[in-house]
């Protein structure tokens, strides 16, 4: 599948638009479009300034069996790097302006008012066509419930791959890595360079980040066709179902039942096995966050998780507000406070989950139901 020029995306605009498979904007001044779905080729996530063309981040394969997955996918030797818990962001120079972009492309306020707090942005000075494409995580961001184990505080950006506007195609690996070195961009652990047939020494890696509750590794194939796949470590997927344990109407069942079959595959690939504390440890996660969310309604008569992060200016704090009021379809959010402190913004919300609260309402007030 060709992904098409940045003219053909252009002139499919606007049937896209009647569609409704994609979106004009508006960010401080600046207006663009963004395809909320793949459209004739065109991913996910693909902006257009006028006539520059953001292309999407593409989708990247999972492979659920170490051994099996690297035999069937890989014909070549690959990079193996530290897949990030956070969100995915590519960042851009438009005119005079860098914004960050969310993995659906509209303009993240949040990641574009905190850019000059996590990597330097003298890169564009010299290469005004790039495009970043990194990891924003920490437990201070207005997106995800979980974050890495090793940051505490705030968020920090994570660079993974480099494009330029106008092209669909990643930078090749060695370039990148020099571009990385020569302006010192913040970037994702590289673990090294693997064969396909060094199974073991990959699965020792796995077993380490698994221990340190990290998420995993993606491997990036060293040919022409630039292959990727990523797989995740078990606890991963506990620290999924943790963060989602209190939004369980909220989400699919498979979102649930994906990630127990991947927790299941790992233990088994990697000789853990089922063992009691493992089996403590998940029956606390799912009973823990249900329990959380009874106790909230019972004091609150609603289901919510809080949110915080900073902000360099107020204006971000509240376009990310509106932004996330008009796309949250399932939830609620409402705004607890935005103050002044330690030279910052910081905005506090809760995101409400109203078919939670619900349910709990009705049952509680003595709701019959039938099995």
């Amino acid at each position: 599948m060709t992904t098409p020029p940045p003219n053909t995306v252009i002139a499919e605009l606007a049937e896209a638009l009647r569609r409704k498979k994609a979106r004009q904007r508006h960010y401080r001044g600046i207006d663009y479009h963004h395809f909320l779905d793949d459209w004739h080729h065109i991913p996910r996530g693909t902006a257009v300034f006028g006539d520059t063309v953001v292309y999407g981040y593409p989708h990247i394969g999972r492979v659920l069996a170490l051994e099996a997955g690297l035999k069937a996918h890989f014909q070549a030797p690959f990079w193996a790097e530290e897949k990030i818990n956070g969100f995915n962001v590519r960042i851009v120079r438009i005119g005079d302006r860098i914004l960050a972009l969310t993995r659906g492309g509209f303009v993240c306020p949040f990641t574009t008012d905190r850019l000059p707090d996590l990597m330097p942005l003298t890169p564009f000075d010299r290469h005004p066509e790039l495009v970043v494409c990194a990891e924003v995580a920490g437990p201070d961001n207005p997106y995800l419930e979980s974050s890495p184990p090793f940051i505490d505080r705030d968020v920090r950006l994570f660079v993974f791959d480099l494009m330029e506007t106008n092209r669909a195609a990643f930078l090749p690996y060695r370039d990148k890595q020099a571009l990385i070195e020569r302006f010192r961009l913040p970037a994702v652990p590289c673990y090294g360079y693997f064969r396909v047939d060094e199974v073991e020494r990959i699965r020792r890696l796995m077993l380490e980040l698994h221990r340190d509750w990290r998420e995993g590794l993606v491997f990036k194939e060293d040919s022409p066709r630039d292959h990727r796949a990523k797989y995740v470590t078990g606890n991963s997927n506990i620290d999924d179902l943790r963060a989602a344990a209190d939004n369980l109407l909220e989400l699919p069942p498979e979102y649930f039942t994906n990630r127990l079959l991947r927790l299941i595959l790992f233990i088994e690939e990697n000789g853990l096995g089922l063992t009691v504390d493992l089996e403590r440890l998940l029956g606390g996660v799912l009973l823990g966050g249900l329990h959380q969310a009874v106790t909230k309604y019972q004091q609150e008569h609603r289901v919510y998780t809080t949110f915080r992060c900073r902000f360099r200016e107020r204006e971000n704090a509240e376009l990310l507000l509106d932004h996330l009021k008009r796309a949250s379809r399932h939830v609620q959010i409402r705004p607890r406070t935005l103050a002044r402190e330690d030279g910052r913004w910081l905005l506090e919300f809760d995101r409400i989950y109203p078919a939670l609260t619900g349910m709990l309402g009705d049952l509680l007030a003595g709701r019959m139901i039938y099995d």
